[in-house]
């Protein structure tokens, strides 16, 4: 298999948290769950195999996408199918990073997975033709980002201010979150308005899911797990609100999450019918 990342530079460093692209990827199943992370994808298939989103309760197939699609800001899980022999190239951006790109408020994109094209116009399929006839997976990211560079419209990035209430809100305890928001030189409504424009959702929901990402960072690959000990640092009311939100973003308790050994796979995607 082969797994590359695109090195960033100025300015899509500041705004795209990675690019990066796979090819003959052999999962051991065909379903998987995504877990909210907070960020805006660009997902391009380079291998012509069309892909499904599911009912989260049934499984049932509910949209079938194909060559190139956006992926909003999830408040909750998403059920996706993985596919033998994938190729694909994923722009993923920072939580504040896509408007300057998109040109559409982030919030427009919550919890949907729309065909590119809607957003951006047919363009973009020319652009996944371009991405697919290159040989290299160097000259696939070269194409991409010279279309990333030609779509950034400096004016529609966040100010400063709203910068740094995001940056705040990703790395300090959910128990600082009124300090945090109260830091914002101007109203809590404008805030959250710009919160919305910029991120997809308020700062409390982007902050419940950063929190929520942490604590998937932390007990992965832990043997031993104190969820008491874990709802405890994590600032929750008791360990009900703890059980309540870790399934609402998971699908799963606590304790089915470690039964079914995700706390050893990757951290936002989980299998659903793995094999064995």
């Amino acid at each position: 298999m082969i797994f590359e990342f695109h090195r960033l530079t100025p300015p899509l460093d500041q705004w795209i948290e990675s690019i990066f692209y796979y090819k003959d990827f052999q999962p051991d199943h065909s379903i998987e769950r995504v877990v909210p992370t907070g960020h805006v994808f660009i997902i391009f298939e380079l291998d012509g195999i069309k892909r499904n989103t599911f009912d989260n309760e049934s499984l049932v197939v509910k949209d079938t996408f194909e060559k190139v699609w956006i992926s909003g800001v999830h408040k909750n899980y998403l059920s996706i199918s993985a596919h033998q022999d994938s190729e694909m190239l994923v722009i993923q951006f920072k939580p504040q990073g896509s408007l300057p790109f998109l040109h559409t408020p982030v919030h427009t994109l919550n919890d949907k997975v729309v065909p590119a094209q809607d957003v951006l116009g047919d363009t973009i399929l020319s652009l996944r033709d371009e991405v697919k006839n290159q040989d290299k997976y160097e000259h696939k990211f070269s194409v991409v980002e010279r279309w990333l560079n030609r779509r950034y419209f400096e004016a529609y990035t966040p100010p400063e201010s709203l910068l740094s209430i995001v940056y705040n809100l990703s790395t300090k305890p959910f128990n600082k979150h009124k300090s945090v928001v109260s830091e914002y030189p101007q109203t809590q409504k404008n805030l959250i308005d710009q919160f919305k424009k910029h991120c997809g959702y308020t700062p409390k929901v982007f902050h419940r899911i950063c929190r929520f990402n942490e604590i998937l960072r932390q007990i992965g690959d832990k043997e031993k797990i104190n969820w008491s000990q874990i709802a405890y640092e994590y600032d929750y009311a008791d360990q009900s609100h703890f059980i309540k939100e870790f399934k609402e973003f998971s699908g799963f308790s606590p304790e089915e999450f470690i039964k079914n050994g995700f706390h050893n796979d990757e951290p936002n995607f989980f299998p659903l019918d793995r094999e064995g």
